[in-house]
Parts: C-alpha cells; sequence; structure tokens
C-alpha cells in the first residue's frame, strides 16, 4: 500500500512487464534449444520427430530464410516446409547424424515481442572420416501469442560451410610413434601451433 501510495504520489508509473521480463528472456531463449533438437531428429532420419519439435518453436505462419555464404538463398513458410527443405538437404548430402550448438544469444524484450540473435556451429556427419561444418547467426523476430514465445520469422546468415576429413590411413602413419613403442599411437592431422 505504502509503494502504490508513493508511486501514485511522486508521479510515477508502476510497470509489471519489467518484473516479467527475466521470466520471457528465459522463455525466447530456450527457443534456441527447441531449434536445434528439432533439426537434431531431422539429422537422424526422423523427420516426424522433428516436425512435431518446430511446432512447438514456431507460429504457425513462419518465415523461414537461410542465405547461404556464396549468397544463395532458401526461404520457406510454415514449419513442415521447412522441415521438408532441412531434411532434403540432409539426405542429398548423405549426412547421418547433425549436431547443433547454440550460443552467445543476445534477447531485447519489447510488450509481447522480442528480437533475438544466436550464433550457429553445426556439425553434419557424412561417414567415420568426414563431417561438414557450418557456421552462422540466427536472426529472429519473437512473439507472444496466447502467452507462448514463439519465433515468427527467422533469418540464418551462414558464415562458412566447410568439409573436414581425416588422414588417409598411409598418411597417418607418419604421425605414428616409433617402432620401439609397445602402442600404436596416431596423431590426428590437426593444425598445431610449433612446439
Amino acid at each position: 500500500m505504502l509503494a502504490l501510495t508513493l508511486v501514485l504520489f511522486v508521479g510515477g508509473k508502476f510497470e509489471l512487464a519489467s518484473a516479467a521480463q527475466p521470466n520471457a528472456e528465459l522463455e525466447i531463449q530456450k527457443l534456441t534449444s527447441c531449434y536445434a533438437l528439432g533439426t537434431d531428429a531431422i539429422g537422424r532420419n526422423n523427420l516426424l520427430e522433428g516436425k512435431n519439435i518446430y511446432r512447438d518453436c514456431f507460429t504457425q505462419d513462419v518465415v523461414l530464410t537461410a542465405i547461404f555464404p556464396d549468397g544463395a538463398t532458401q526461404t520457406s513458410y510454415g514449419t513442415d516446409s521447412w522441415a521438408d527443405f532441412v531434411y532434403s538437404v540432409f539426405q542429398g548430402n548423405g549426412y547421418t547424424a547433425t549436431q547443433h550448438l547454440m550460443g552467445t544469444i543476445n534477447i531485447s524484450v519489447q510488450n509481447n515481442q522480442a528480437t533475438m540473435t544466436s550464433y550457429l556451429h553445426a556439425t553434419h556427419k557424412r561417414s567415420e572420416t568426414s563431417i561438414d561444418v557450418a557456421n552462422g547467426t540466427y536472426e529472429d523476430q519473437v512473439v507472444n501469442r496466447n502467452g507462448r514465445w514463439k519465433i515468427r520469422k527467422r533469418t540464418l546468415k551462414l558464415i562458412d560451410f566447410l568439409n573436414l576429413s581425416s588422414p588417409t590411413t598411409a598418411s597417418s602413419s607418419t604421425n605414428a610413434r616409433s617402432a620401439n613403442s609397445s602402442a600404436t599411437f596416431i596423431r590426428p592431422n590437426i593444425p598445431r601451433l610449433k612446439e
């Protein structure tokens, strides 16, 4: 009662929204994990599970755009359309599994709308010796509809998409320990600083 009297007397404004903002940011941040889990379900060849997870992340009328490093773009409307696109890319490249890591998440909330950016590092397994790695930034417009935060527009800006392969057995053997060693240790061909 005293606080309300002071607010009215001083002419200040009492905002309930600011108390709820930390919860809003946490709920919005969870959308990044939601998307990664849906995409990795598709990467495991489970398109239906991926579509179901995407429905928890996005509005029904979501617009999703990917901008590739070469400037090519792909825009899809709705979660099922995007899931089908992701599935076709994964199948077309022969991926057997994927892992999407999200980080550096920045959120700005304004009432029932928000913007969010997050960084992506994704690994796409081609075989036991070859992976594709993608890095980029998601730029999202997020809305609160019926008490739930969902992404209504997402743009993925990829900065690279690289293939990494293990060295062949012949080239790896040059890095092996000497013949006097009791164990065979093969050093992976990873760029290192000079010792």
